[in-house]
């Protein structure tokens, strides 16, 4: 940069100095930052320190849970101890300018894997998140009937998309370890798979380790990596296979004949498979894969390459047919399934955007959360958008032709289409979805949308903020603040994902409707009783945290609906049961009701008991539950004080 001198008699026009001020800050000058430091030895000391302290820090974790179960004001200390141990040092190395390839892979795969551990320690002997407990049933079900396809009543698309309990069945079939053992030892080798992957997808487009390193680091700021892409549960495979099939075709993009052919092979296998994993996952790569080969299609540079461009609309017509049929050939109700949620989710933000009267849904406070956690996201937030804002014209520079590196002429080349790789136009402009799955965030009804965005968003956000961190904050050779400011923003970033990925991460004690925190003992033996002394199969309806517990531990037929049009939370929240309600009861095959008194204590914490449609924000009455005890042909046959147990089958006898 060259130092300017001024006389008395300069004149500075504020706006002219501005406007380059904005323009050095966001515009598309790439430095020196684009080439990686010359080639390094890992440093074995570096590594050795961390794997201790990461070790450490899990031992805080554990720490901070085993407080908590105990009630001690002390655990949160603990537990964001470890936390913070466990991710700004390893951050500070990986983004650490002079560090070689090997070493930085390594620790992000040491980083990944102690961050699964994070989470599978807060209950590590057996599946505990809502999702995990619906795909634990399938897996049953597979191993005892020895059939695909069979019915959920709590999950009735799961059935159609087997990858993941096929999978672990086999793991079970070949190993004999249970299936909680072999879903974990599953995740765990998904969990490399993919941070190994997103790398080389990274590293095929850019070129620079130092870069992919980064986007990757980037990536785990995702709300949805820590718990929601670590649980049993379809989606962590289905992102795997979405990112292999993006690794394998950006490797394979220069190569021509029959190795091209191979690629494209391997490429159909894993969109294959992905089509019968995860339907969400494979709409993103078949969205990805489409915009690809529209792109291929617009570009002007460089001969036409009709080799490659036939490659790319081959892969984006699999991608985009291969799920189709799918659903066609099984008869899956997408429509149905997603349908409600996304068009009340955005009729929901449309209406804040324009300022029409907020739905009654979604007035029931937030879960409580501890400050310092919504602080820390609102930050990671902050920076990302930072990020976003100083990486995404260079990430399109980075696409320019090779000539064409000065001022904003590469972004002007972009706009005549002219750019050597439509994936990183792709990816800047995909950078998008960030702000869009916040703002669903920001909702209750789309919350689930936004949640969902975001763990494919943040791939092309990774390497928009990777890209701004090596071509404009730290440089080739950075001094000083420009070395520590962005590697702990990184760490910021990282922590922000670990505290939006759920309310309380710290394993306490019973909490009313409240997911992971409402599973314990009590309801757990509840549902073991029901299977030793009543026997498995029996039609049973309960709350929504009981129903898991029955059809997993206690192997019962749970019900959502009484019968069609009359859901179980009608008969529950009623304080008198009446005439529809009786006969809708006497007419169905339900055999025993299950209601926990528990529920009576607060409200609930998620905002419903039941069903998340059906939002209530203050806790049931003890005579809304147990008006059973007064009807004609109803028998308790369990009590604990806490939970009790109605047989109902004398109701049909009746009729």
């Amino acid at each position: 940069m060259m130092p300017a001198h001024f006389t008395a008699g300069t004149r500075i026009n504020p706006l002219r100095a501005g406007i380059r001020f904005v323009s050095a800050v966001i515009g598309p000058d790439l430095r020196d930052g684009g080439a990686d430091a010359p080639s390094q030895r890992a440093n074995s000391g570096w590594i050795a320190v961390l794997c201790l302290t990461i070790a450490t820090a899990l031992l805080l974790v554990v720490a901070g849970h085993a407080a908590g179960r105990r009630g001690y004001d002390v655990a949160p200390l603990l537990f964001w101890s470890g936390v913070v141990l466990l991710v700004v040092p390893t951050s500070l190395r990986i983004t650490w300018p002079m560090v070689a390839r090997g070493e930085r892979l390594f620790l992000l795969f040491l980083l990944a894997e102690a961050l699964f551990y994070y989470k599978t320690v807060y209950s590590p002997t057996s599946f505990i998140n809502h999702d995990e407990f619906l795909h634990w049933i399938a897996a049953d079900d597979l191993m005892t009937a020895r059939r695909l396809f069979l019915s959920n009543p709590l999950f009735p698309i799961g059935p159609t998309y087997p990858a993941l309990e096929i999978l672990t069945t086999a793991i079970v079939n070949l190993t004999g370890l249970p299936l909680f053992a072999a879903g974990t030892l599953l995740l765990a080798v998904l969990r490399g798979t993919f941070i190994g992957a997103l790398f080389l997808f990274f590293e095929s487009i850019t070129g620079s380790p130092r870069i992919s390193a980064i986007a990757c680091l980037a990536y785990m700021g995702c709300s949805t990596f820590v718990l929601f892409e670590s649980m049993f549960s379809y989606e962590s495979l289905g992102i795997v296979l979405c990112v292999l099939a993006f690794a394998v075709e950006a490797a394979s993009k220069d190569l021509v004949g029959r190795p091209r052919l191979k690629a494209l092979g391997l490429i159909a296998l894993l969109l294959a498979s992905l089509a019968v994993t995860h339907h969400l996952s494979a709409t993103f790569t078949a969205t990805y894969f489409g915009a690809l080969a529209a792109l291929e299609a617009l570009r002007r540079q460089g001969p036409l390459r009709i080799g490659a461009r036939t490659a790319a609309g081959f892969t984006a017509l699999l991608a985009i047919a291969l799920p189709s049929l799918w659903v066609q050939a099984r008869g899956i109700p997408l429509t149905g399934y997603l349908g409600p949620m996304v068009e009340s989710g955005f009729d929901t933000l449309l209406g804040k955007i324009l300022g029409a009267p907020t739905p009654r849904s979604e007035y029931p406070g937030a879960p409580d959360k501890a400050l310092y956690m919504r602080l820390t996201t609102l930050l990671a937030i902050l920076l990302l958008a930072l990020g976003l804002a100083t990486g995404f014209f260079r990430s399109l520079a980075m696409a320019a032709p090779s000539g064409a590196r000065s001022g904003w002429r590469p972004i002007r080349d972009i706009l005549k289409r002219r750019w050597r790789d439509s994936r990183l136009v792709l990816l800047a402009l995909l950078a998008f979805g960030l702000p869009v799955s916040v703002a669903f965030r920001l909702t209750i009804a789309g919350w689930e949308i936004g949640n969902r965005m975001g763990t494919f968003v943040f791939i092309a956000v990774g390497l928009v903020v990777a890209v701004s961190i090596v071509h404009f904050w730290q440089g080739r050779t950075p001094r000083g603040w420009r070395r520590i400011a962005p590697a702990v923003a990184l760490a910021v970033i990282v922590l922000g994902g670990v505290a939006s990925s759920t309310i309380n991460p710290i394993h306490g004690r019973y909490r009313v409707a409240a997911d992971q925190a409402s599973i314990e003992p009590m309801g757990i033996e509840t549902a073991r009783w029901a299977k030793e002394w009543l026997g498995a199969g029996n039609r049973f309806t309960s709350d929504r945290i009981n129903r898991l517990l029955l059809a997993s531990y206690g192997r019962q037929d749970v019900r959502v609906r009484i019968i069609e049009g009359v859901y179980s939370a009608r008969i529950f929240e009623a304080e008198t049961l009446g005439p529809d309600e009786f006969w809708a009861l006497a007419r169905s095959d339900i055999d025993f009701l299950m209601i926990d008194l528990r529920l009576t204590t607060a409200p609930p914490v998620l905002g419903f008991y039941f069903e998340p449609w059906q939002r209530q924000g203050t806790p049931l009455s003890g005579a809304e539950l147990l008006k059973f005890n007064d009807i004609k042909g109803v028998t308790r046959i369990y009590d604990n004080g806490w939970i009790v147990i109605y047989d109902v089958r004398g109701l049909h006898e009746n009729l």
